[in-house]
């Protein structure tokens, strides 16, 4: 799995001229048909259909999903909608209430908030780093009313950094996303930073 921008045309245009690399071994990355589709639900009753881009490397093989920044894996709700989620369970409002105000079901946002929570301590820890490399003088990141709270703080801490040091507003959620590769609320979360500049 590989995070890329939500620009398809450009997806597509990268893919053809060389410019998107292996994480596994550096290599140059081509054309390889797509995968499954899959619906994606969006804030309210948005719903679009999403067909993700399949890269093999040309010098090891190994074939790779282009996940937009816009989505997690394994997911059918935005990162944005996740994302919500989980600020309002950082703020304290309940699942039952997060699941009326989306409009989501409250077994599903009580997963959400379960899989960070659980990962708090590491996903906390991934992008106060972040935060800091981006900026080298950020502003502190107090500590909230749990670990989950904390873990939202230092996401958003970073969307902030990265919208201080390339001049753009980026989705704190589509940046977590970007830097988890898509796994953020995966079975394991894979917390290498990539070029995130060239994926948002």
């Amino acid at each position: 799995m590989l995070t890329v921008g939500k620009d398809a045309r450009e997806v597509e245009r990268k893919l053809k001229t060389g410019e998107l690399a292996c994480p596994g071994c550096g290599g140059r990355l081509a054309p390889w048909a797509h995968a499954r589709a899959r619906v994606v639900f969006g804030a309210g009753m948005v719903r679009w259909r999403l067909r993700p881009r399949r890269a093999r490397c040309t010098g090891c093989g190994v074939t790779h999903v282009l996940l937009p920044a816009s989505v997690l894996a394994r997911h059918r709700d935005e990162a944005g909608v996740i994302g919500a989620a989980l600020e309002l369970a950082a703020g304290g409002v309940s699942c039952a209430g997060i699941a009326r105000s989306l409009g989501r079901p409250a077994g599903l946002v009580r997963r959400w908030v379960r899989r960070l929570a659980s990962r708090a301590g590491q996903v906390r820890a991934v992008f106060t780093v972040l935060a800091g490399t981006l900026d080298p003088d950020p502003p502190p990141i107090g500590p909230g009313r749990s670990p989950l709270a904390d873990a939202v703080a230092a996401i958003v801490a970073a969307a902030a950094a990265f919208g201080r040091r390339f001049l753009v507003v980026v989705s704190p959620w589509e940046l977590a996303s970007a830097v988890t590769s898509g796994s953020l609320l995966g079975p394991v979360i894979t917390a290498a930073p990539p070029n995130t500049k060239h994926v948002l």
